[in-house]
C-alpha cells in the first residue's frame, strides 16, 4: 500500500493511509448522479450507500429504523410486569451500573414512572466497596421492601445475587455477553444472550430499556392510558449510545441523531446544568457526548459518590441539577489528575513489558479503580492493541479493558473466567472488567493475549492513520462542515471525515492548557485554518509544531465549527502531522 501524502511514519509514528481506489470511484460516481459535495460523496461511499438510499440515510427517522422491541426474548414478560407494578402501585427499585449506560438507563426508568405518577428507589453499588453489578447483600435487603427489582446495565451473570432476592420479582435489562445459563429472573432481556440472534448485539442498555419503554407504552395504550413521551427521553440515549461506544450505525445512528435535537431543547434540568458546567456554547454533538458530557457523568461513579449521575439526569429541580452538576464537575477535574498518575505509570510499566504483543497491560498497587478503564483506553488509542489495567488493593486485582475493531474483548475476558483464571471477569465486544488474584494476573495475561491473538490483534502492524481526502484551507468552510454533519452523527464505527492539509506552514503555535497545543497554518494563497491538538505535549508532536523553524508540514484531523465569542469559524481537531518533504 502507497502511503497518503507520502506518509510512512507521522510524527506519532502513524503509517497514512487514503482512500482505495474503488471508494473513490464510488465517490466520484454519487457525485455524478446527485451534485453533492465529493467529501460527503467520500463519506457515503465509505458507508456503502448506494444512490436510491441517500435521502433516508441523509434524515434517519425512528419509525422506520426502530425495531419491534418482541423480537427480544423476554420483552413482553418484562414489560407487563413493568406496566403491573407502575398500575398497582407498587414498591420498585431501580439496581443500576455506575457508569454512564446505568446512569441514563436508571433515569429513562425513573423519568417514565415520574410521568405516571410512581416513584422508584435508586440503588447504585459503590465501585470500591461492592464493585460492579448486583451483589447478595443489596439485593436481599432491596427485595425486603420491594415487589420488583429491575437491574440495568447488569445482572445477566448476577446469579448468586439474583437468587437472594427472593421476596421480589427481577427482572433485568441488560446488553453484556451472556453465558450458557441465565440467572433465576423474572425476565432477562438482553441483545446478546446467548440464544438471541444477535442483530441487536450492538444496543448499549440504555436502548434496551428504551425498547422496554416503546412495549410498556403499547400495553398503557390498549388499557387506554396515556403514555409517557418516549421521543423527549431520546437525549438519554443518545448520551449513553456514544458514551458506551456503541457503533452508529442502523437504529443507533436514529437514536443519536434524534436525541440531539432533543438536547438541544433543554428541556431536561440535569443535561442542561451539565452542559453549562461544562462550558458548551454550541448545539451538542457526538462529540460533546463522549467527551464533555460523559465523562462528568461518570465521575461520581469513578471517584465520588456512584448515583450521582443517575439523581442528576433525572433530576427535575433546576437548583438541585445544577448542584449536581457542579459536584460532578469537581470530581470530573479529581478524576483527570488521578488518571494523569496512572496513565503515565502504567505507559511506562507497558513499555518495559513491550507494546507489539495482542495484549498491553499493566497492573499497580493502590491504583484507582475508578480510572483503570480510562487509561486502558488511552493504552489502546496509543499502541492500536487491546489494552488491560489492573488496580491491586486489599489483595484482590480489579481490572479494565478497552479493546480494537474486529477483537471480541468480552468474549475473551468471559472464557478465562470460566478456565478459572479470572474470579470474575465479562462485558462486551469494545470493553471489558474483570476480578483476579493478584498471583494469578500474569498467567491470566499471558492466556488472554493468547485468546486475543487467535482473533488477530497480534497480527496488527504499524499504526494507521486512514485519510478520507486532502483539503485546502480555503476550502473548509462552515457550508462544508454543515454538509458533512448530515451524514452524522459521527462515533464508534462511522467515524468522521479525516482530512489532511497538505504542505502548509505553521503561522503561530503555543501550548495551551495542561499540554495542549493551539495553532493557526496557512498555504501560502492567503487562506488559513485555526487548529487545536489536545495532548499534543504529550508526544513529540507538540514541540516538533511549536519549534518549528520555519518547516513545512502535512496536516490531519477533523473539522467542526467553534461557536467561540458567538461566532462561527471552522477549526481542525489535529490528530497527528508528519514533516513535509517536498
Amino acid at each position: 500500500m502507497t502511503a497518503f501524502l507520502d506518509v510512512e511514519a507521522s510524527l506519532t509514528g502513524r503509517f497514512w493511509a487514503g482512500p482505495e481506489s474503488g471508494l473513490i470511484r464510488q465517490a466520484e460516481a454519487l457525485q455524478q448522479q446527485t451534485d453533492l459535495p465529493e467529501a460527503l460523496c467520500r463519506v457515503l461511499a465509505a458507508r456503502g450507500v448506494e444512490p436510491e438510499d441517500i435521502d433516508t440515510y441523509l434524515d434517519p427517522k425512528l419509525r422506520d429504523l426502530l425495531p419491534d422491541p418482541r423480537v427480544l426474548r423476554d420483552m413482553e414478560k418484562a414489560a407487563n410486569r413493568l406496566v403491573d407494578a407502575a398500575q398497582g402501585k407498587q414498591k420498585i427499585a431501580i439496581f443500576a451500573d455506575y457508569d454512564v449506560d446505568g446512569g441514563t438507563s436508571a433515569a429513562l426508568l425513573l423519568d417514565w414512572l415520574r410521568q405516571l405518577g410512581r416513584d422508584a428507589t435508586l440503588y447504585v453499588p459503590d465501585r470500591i466497596d461492592e464493585g460492579y453489578g448486583p451483589n447478595p447483600p443489596a439485593m436481599e435487603a432491596l427485595a425486603k421492601n420491594h415487589d420488583l427489582i429491575i437491574c440495568v446495565d447488569c445482572g445477566t451473570l448476577s446469579f448468586d445475587a439474583i437468587a437472594a432476592a427472593k421476596d421480589a420479582d427481577v427482572v433485568i435489562l441488560d446488553h453484556h455477553l451472556g453465558g450458557e445459563t441465565l440467572p433465576d429472573a423474572l425476565a432477562v432481556v438482553n441483545p446478546n444472550r446467548q440464544d438471541e440472534s444477535g442483530d441487536l448485539g450492538h444496543l448499549c442498555a440504555a436502548a434496551v430499556v428504551f425498547l422496554t419503554l416503546v412495549e410498556a407504552n403499547r400495553s398503557l395504550k390498549t388499557n387506554n392510558i396515556t403514555p409517557p413521551n418516549l421521543i423527549e427521553m431520546l437525549d438519554l440515549v443518545a448520551l449513553a449510545t456514544v458514551a458506551d461506544v456503541a457503533p452508529l450505525t442502523g437504529v443507533n445512528r436514529a437514536f443519536v441523531r434524534q436525541g440531539l435535537k432533543v438536547m438541544a431543547g433543554r428541556k431536561r434540568p440535569g443535561m442542561t446544568a451539565l452542559s453549562d458546567v461544562a462550558g458548551l456554547n454550541a448545539p451538542p454533538s457526538s462529540y460533546h457526548l463522549g467527551y464533555v458530557l460523559g465523562p462528568r457523568v461518570n465521575a461520581g461513579g469513578r471517584v465520588g459518590r456512584a448515583d450521582l449521575g443517575a439523581r442528576l439526569l433525572s433530576s427535575r429541580d433546576p437548583d438541585e441539577a445544577r448542584a449536581m452538576a457542579d459536584k460532578l464537575d469537581a470530581l470530573n477535574t479529581e478524576r483527570r489528575e488521578i488518571e494523569a498518575q496512572v496513565r503515565d505509570a502504567a505507559l511506562a510499566q507497558a513499555e518495559e513489558r513491550g507494546l507489539d504483543g495482542p495484549l498491553v497491560w499493566a497492573a499497580g498497587e493502590g491504583w484507582h479503580p475508578g480510572v483503570v478503564g480510562i487509561v486502558a483506553a488511552r493504552l489502546k488509542e496509543f499502541t492500536g492493541r487491546p489494552a488491560v489495567v489492573i488496580g491491586l488493593n486489599a489483595g484482590e486485582g480489579k481490572g479494565s479493558g478497552r479493546s480494537i475493531k474486529g477483537v471480541d474483548l468480552g468474549q475473551a475476558v468471559q472464557r478465562l473466567q470460566s478456565e478459572g483464571l479470572l474470579l470474575k471477569g465479562g462485558g462486551h465486544k469494545m470493553a471489558a472488567g474483570l476480578t483476579a488474584d493478584p498471583d494469578q494476573i500474569p498467567a491470566a495475561m499471558a492466556r488472554l493475549g493468547d485468546l486475543l491473538a487467535r482473533q488477530g490483534a497480534g497480527s496488527v502492524g504499524p499504526r494507521t492513520l486512514h485519510v478520507d481526502a486532502a483539503l485546502m484551507p480555503g476550502a473548509a468552510t462552515p457550508e462544508l462542515i454543515l454538509k458533512l454533519e448530515a451524514a452524522g452523527p459521527f462515533g464508534q464505527a462511522a467515524p468522521a471525515p479525516r482530512f489532511a492539509f497538505p504542505d502548509v506552514a505553521i503561522l503561530h503555535a503555543k501550548q495551551v492548557g495542561s499540554g495542549h497545543l493551539k495553532l493557526s497554518f496557512g498555504d501560502g494563497l492567503g487562506a488559513r485554518l485555526d487548529a487545536i491538538a489536545f495532548g499534543a505535549f504529550d508526544g513529540p508532536m507538540g514541540m516538533a509544531l511549536s519549534q518549528h523553524g520555519g518547516k513545512r508540514f502535512h496536516l490531519a484531523g477533523r473539522l467542526e465549527i467553534s461557536h467561540w465569542g458567538g461566532r462561527q469559524r471552522v477549526e481542525l481537531r489535529l490528530e497527528d502531522a508528519a514533516i513535509a518533504t517536498n
